[in-house]
């Protein structure tokens, strides 16, 4: 009969039903007669007779027995999104639930996550062990970092002609026991080593005996530069070789070099050497090694990736001190790049005062007004505008003030910032690439002497103009491409946050209403109404959460209210500190036109590390900040700090010769290719070596140590290959694979770092699965762009 109550029969202690149970059904007519007020009424009066029997999650406990051992054993939790129940240790029976208690634990039993889901006690056992790794690892690498002492080496400053011979002695070396001379060249020399040239270097290393006789062991050659002397050591080039000591029965032996010259004129150059251990020859692989570890450190998580950086370079250092190269405190901190640092700080501070206005949340919602409630149509917005101003300024000053306006849009939208950083950093890593300020490695492309006058008498070289144009039309193609990429990477992603805060109230809701079911025991006629009442206020309370979600559904698609939404928020987002903004705006637009200028003014002597350094200072006064110590907390010094350790640890594997070797190993495969095919050959290696490598090391070294083997590629007569089409495809490759993961470009780091002071953290394998497939495929489309244009079209001055 409807607006009846059915009347839920109980069982004795220990008796089980006859037939399967059945969980009864209500009656919509029944539903809407039951008050609120009377289903309260009816739980308190139920819990008042049975307080004193509950357990902590909510069951009765029928006997003595069973509260003793209650502490000791446990039982299934209830799932309370799939309407599962745990299971009563007495033998009475729910014949309300049992039906859901069994078809959870059957669900329970055949879900392989649950069969193997990790103890308590094995992830103890595995943080232990991590733990025990590391710090055994750490003890070595202390142990070999102690080895050695710290030494500046044998610097000396040496002149010779072609009258005028050196005979340099090494006096110390018949002491060591070391049976290798590693000895390094900085002088005018031609970047070809292996070229021939009238004018060349010669040098010999002579062991000399007590009689006074001198032998031969080995004698090398290095082309110079020109007959005339070259005074200007900023375009000195240094080689660095290694020489196997024979070993010596006499203790009175000497080894010594010979240096001559065929240049009429002195040729001045700077000499070093250090002994090593054999070992020494493995530094590449051992270089390689620590590489991998860090990623693995990274990667995984297993610890702060800051943790990581610092252990890379510690171990780096370790090895360099079993090598006898153990650099000294002063020569470990000239590894860090503080011009990047003080810029981080500079404009870290900047934006943390700059939020105190709420001008980055006032930025958000007109965002929203221009695109209308619209998801994807705010995502290209913000990529788009990212990748346009990165063009013209750097990235990592691009992210830092994008970021806390991103965070802020998507907070407001109830979006996850998560997805939308990772597109957004990605694409101003593009737009980065397009002119010769936009990204580090092209301000290192650009600034070299020998590629700005590639060409010359013939040609102006390679200059602002011509690299912008040349990049510019190759990354619109990249970002239309790369656009195209991430709505198909991004095609099953939940870009909204899980739940609303009111879908997350009302499950918090049926919850309460489940667990109150659940604990109470049918013994009676009134206890049977109680818990129909109960599972009836679930039902009524699912159906309400399954129509918000659903509504909420609809909303992402559908933005005809988004005017409401807009009007009802513009009341909250506004500018808190009118005079501050204005303070704020005047020195981030003197700043960002000193960035500018500093690039084209030569009379400027100022980096733009000491520029946002002096920016942030001024900012500080004109505030009249007075809680100095909040807008420090707002500096992300975590990752100040991995950039410190990332910078130790890259300049690590470069006296390793970690990188060399990679750009050697570019040179070595171009040259064993036909003419015919080789511009398009090292067009493509150029590419996708930059941008793999770049995706795991840091771009600015391996532009430094590329920039010298494609200019040498270029001047080798036999390759004959164009400078230009060299240059577009190193600039295309370091930029765009810095997408590839977290670490490979700065503004990666910055943005992750910033992303996680909000409480908006995002993994590195998280950014990886988006970051290395759009690399890929945006370097994919600038290859095809440098071969149409390049091979094909032959578009190369």
């Amino acid at each position: 009969m409807a607006g009846t109550i059915p009347q839920l029969h109980s069982l004795p202690v220990g008796e089980k039903p006859s037939s399967p149970p059945s969980t009864p059904t209500i009656d919509e007519d029944a539903e809407l007669k039951t008050s609120a007020t009377e289903t309260t009424n009816l739980l308190e009066q139920h819990h008042e007779k049975f307080k004193n029997k509950y357990t902590e999650d909510g069951y009765i406990l029928e006997s003595k027995d069973e509260m003793d051992s209650e502490a000791l054993h446990s039982a299934y939790q209830p799932d309370t999104q799939n309407g599962g129940v745990r299971k009563q240790r007495s033998q009475s029976q729910l014949s309300l639930l049992e039906e859901e208690m069994d078809q959870y634990n059957t669900k329970r039993k055949e879900s392989p996550l649950v069969n193997f889901k990790m103890t308590e006690r094995t992830k103890n056992y595995l943080v232990l062990t991590k733990i025990a790794i590391l710090f055994a690892a750490f003890i070595t690498i202390i142990v070999f970092f102690s080895i050695n002492e710290e030494v500046e080496g044998h610097h000396d400053v040496l002149a010779v002609s072609e009258s005028l011979p050196y005979f340099y002695e090494f006096t110390d070396l018949h002491e060591s026991t070391d049976p290798i001379l590693k000895f390094n060249i900085h002088g005018p020399l031609d970047k070809e080593f292996e070229s021939n040239s009238i004018y060349n270097l010669n040098f010999t290393l002579f062991i000399s005996n007590w009689s006074g006789t001198q032998i031969p062991v080995k004698t090398m050659s290095l082309p110079l530069r020109e007959a005339e002397p070259d005074t200007n050591t900023e375009e000195w080039i240094e080689y660095t070789s290694r020489i196997d000591l024979p070993q010596v029965s006499d203790p009175n032996s000497t080894y010594g070099m010979l240096f001559e010259t065929s240049v009429p004129d002195l040729v001045t150059f700077n000499f070093d050497y250090n002994t090593q251990p054999k070992s020494s020859e493995l530094d590449v692989l051992i270089g390689l090694i620590i590489l991998v570890l860090v990623y693995v450190l990274i990667g995984f998580e297993l610890v702060h990736r800051t943790v990581a950086a610092m252990l890379g370079a510690f171990a780096v250092l370790a090895v360099m001190s079993a090598f006898n190269e153990r650099p000294t405190l002063e020569g470990v901190m000239a590894m860090i790049d503080y011009e990047t640092l003080a810029l981080l700080w500079g404009m870290m501070t900047i934006v943390g005062i700059f939020s105190e206005t709420g001008f980055f949340e006032w930025c958000a919602l007109q965002s929203y007004k221009i695109a209308k409630g619209k998801v994807w149509t705010l995502i290209t917005l913000l990529c788009v505008f990212a990748g346009v101003v990165s063009a013209f300024l750097d990235n990592v000053t691009t992210i830092l003030l994008l970021t806390p306006v991103t965070i802020s849009l998507c907070e407001v939208l109830h979006l996850d910032p998560r997805h939308v950083l990772i597109a957004e950093v990605i694409f101003s890593n593009i737009g980065g690439t397009a002119t010769a300020v936009g990204d580090p490695p092209n301000v290192i492309i650009i600034s070299n002497s020998d590629i700005q006058d590639a060409g010359y008498p013939h040609h102006n070289g390679i200059t602002f103009t011509k690299f912008t144009l040349h990049m510019a039309i190759g990354i619109v193609f990249c970002m239309i491409a790369g656009y195209f990429l991430l709505r198909v990477l991004y095609r099953n992603k939940k870009l909204r946050l899980q739940d609303t805060p009111e879908i997350t109230a009302l499950k918090q809701e049926i919850e309460v209403w489940r667990r109150s079911a659940v604990s109470i025991m049918v013994v009676s006629r009134e206890e049977s109404t109680v818990k129909a009442l109960l599972m009836q206020k679930v039902h009524q309370l699912e159906t309400a959460l399954h129509n918000l979600e659903y509504e909420e559904k609809e909303a992402e698609e559908n933005t005809d209210g988004w005017v409401e939404i807009f009007n009802a928020m513009k009341s909250k987002y506004q500018i808190r500190d009118k005079t501050l903004l204005i303070k704020c705006g005047c020195v981030l637009t003197v700043t960002i036109l000193m960035f500018f200028a500093s690039s084209f003014l030569k009379n400027i002597s100022l980096n733009i590390g000491w520029i946002a350094v002096i920016a942030s200072l001024v900012l500080l006064i004109i505030a009249d900040v007075e809680d100095f110590e909040s807008i420090m907390h707002r500096v992300e010094w975590a990752t100040l700090l991995f950039f410190a350790a990332l910078f130790i640890l890259m300049e690590g594997l470069t006296e390793l010769g970690l990188i060399d070797f990679i750009g050697n190993l570019v040179a070595e495969l171009i040259k064993d290719v036909d003419e015919q095919h080789r511009l398009t050959v090292a067009i493509v290696l150029i590419l996708w070596v930059s941008a793999l490598a770049s995706s795991f090391i840091d771009n600015i070294p391996f532009t430094t140590a590329m920039v010298p083997i494609i200019i040498s590629l270029s001047e080798n007569e036999e390759l004959d290959l164009p400078l230009e089409p060299l240059v577009w495809s190193l600039a295309f490759g370091a930029c765009l694979g810095g997408n590839g993961t977290l670490i490979g470009a700065s503004a990666n780091v910055v943005c992750a770092g910033l992303a996680q002071q909000h409480g908006y953290p995002f993994t590195f394998i998280a950014f990886t699965m988006v970051g290395f497939p759009m690399m890929l495929g945006t370097t994919f489309v600038a290859m095809i762009y440098l071969l149409i244009c390049h091979s094909a079209l032959e578009w190369n001055s």
